[in-house]
């Protein structure tokens, strides 16, 4: 199966923290989606097997019309075959979230929304410089209940003079509507962001690790005693409502980024990226040159990858594959690397399988990165 990723390039405003590809200047949704769909044709050829997933991110796809949307979808549709079960997801902000638009936007073929709230206390939005108040977050999550069941909640942990009181009465907010899927991400300071800044200016000052640790331990626990899954470091979903573009990422399957920005993988060897500006993007797809740089893994590179993405999953690392795909060698490699960690109870063996314990699951990528080939 296959994967198709839409980034739409537009924001109404620059949240402090966010490094992605995106620019508020005046918007043209309806010029950029033409494009995207010109970027579509000519790439078609790339996607070998029907597609299971299609996520529209961002920027803001929240800002799309919805009859826009629903015609980018029957362009797809007559590129690619669909499996029946097809997973459809729109990032959406709160502010853009009304009845009419979310009515609207189910028919147009969208079946599954991940809602930006990042948090539901005022200090913190202003602080992040979010578009969105207290109040629609609250009533961006009870509108969405009504249209779609399908839908995750962002959260963001670690923001600057939060307590772990503060993260609780959160994570209380949002379990107290039940949503069947929530990810939560930390607060990180990317550069040449505003937040960056800020705290390079010492106008911001960043939680100490030990409690931004605190605060992911508390909401595993919190979200397992309310049946949630943490089948991805960040991710949490209740059983049948795991996001399958997340999913499928992680697990290195094939996938087709579309517009500035994006990344493509071919599910074997090669990643790709588009470039990173409007304009130069523009330019390529109106003279049919699309300007994309290609990048081809290694065995090495596809091995770290494999340990990253598999320590961030439930399941963990598969001893059997590694065997099968990268050879005993590596095999000896990895059994030699994780003796420490077993010693110290971060990682454990589940019959074939290796794993994050618990109480190092906050450490996951950095244990993931110690057992890398270099």
């Amino acid at each position: 199966m296959a994967n198709l990723y839409i980034h739409f390039p537009f924001c109404k405003q620059a949240c402090h923290y966010c490094n992605f590809h995106f620019s508020t200047k005046k918007i043209d949704s309806g010029g950029m989606l033409d494009l995207i769909n010109k970027e579509l044709k000519i790439r078609a050829s790339e996607v070998k097997a029907p597609l299971e997933s299609i996520y529209f991110g961002g920027g803001t796809p929240s800002m799309i019309e919805p009859k826009s949307i629903k015609s980018f979808i029957n362009s797809i549709k007559a590129q690619f075959q669909f499996i029946p079960e097809i997973e459809i997801t729109l990032e959406a902000n709160p502010d853009d979230i009304n009845e009419d638009y979310l009515l609207n936007l189910r028919s147009s073929g969208i079946n599954r929304l991940s809602l930006g709230i990042q948090s539901f206390f005022e200090q913190d939005l202003k602080l992040m410089n979010r578009a969105h108040d207290q109040k629609q977050a609250l009533e961006s999550i009870n509108i969405v209940r009504k249209y779609f069941n399908n839908y995750s909640i962002d959260l963001i942990y670690g923001i600057p003079y939060t307590t772990l009181k503060d993260w609780k009465k959160n994570l209380d907010i949002a379990l107290d509507f039940n949503p069947p899927h929530i990810s939560a991400y930390v607060l990180t300071v990317e550069k040449k962001t505003a937040l960056d800044f800020l705290v390079k200016e010492k106008k911001i000052a960043l939680l100490d690790e030990e409690l931004v640790k605190q605060q992911y331990d508390l909401l595993v626990k919190k979200l397992e005693q309310k049946g949630y899954i943490n089948y991805e470091f960040s991710s949490f979903g209740k059983p049948d409502y795991f996001s399958v573009n997340n999913l499928n990422y992680w697990n290195n399957k094939p996938y087709l980024g579309l517009g500035p920005s994006s990344h493509s993988f071919d599910g074997v060897s090669i990643r790709s990226w588009n470039i990173s500006n409007n304009h130069q993007y523009k330019k390529g797809i109106e003279s049919g040159k699309l300007l994309i740089e290609y990048e081809e893994l290694s065995k090495k590179d596809k091995y770290n990858e494999y340990l990253m993405t598999s320590l961030r999953k439930s399941e963990g690392v598969s001893l059997s594959y590694v065997e099968e795909s990268f050879g005993s060698t590596y095999v000896s490699y990895l059994e030699e690397q994780v003796s420490r960690h077993l010693h110290k109870r971060n990682l454990f063996w589940d019959g074939n399988f290796l794993k994050i314990s618990n109480k190092a699951k906050f450490l996951t990528d950095g244990i993931a990165a110690d057992l890398f080939i270099v």
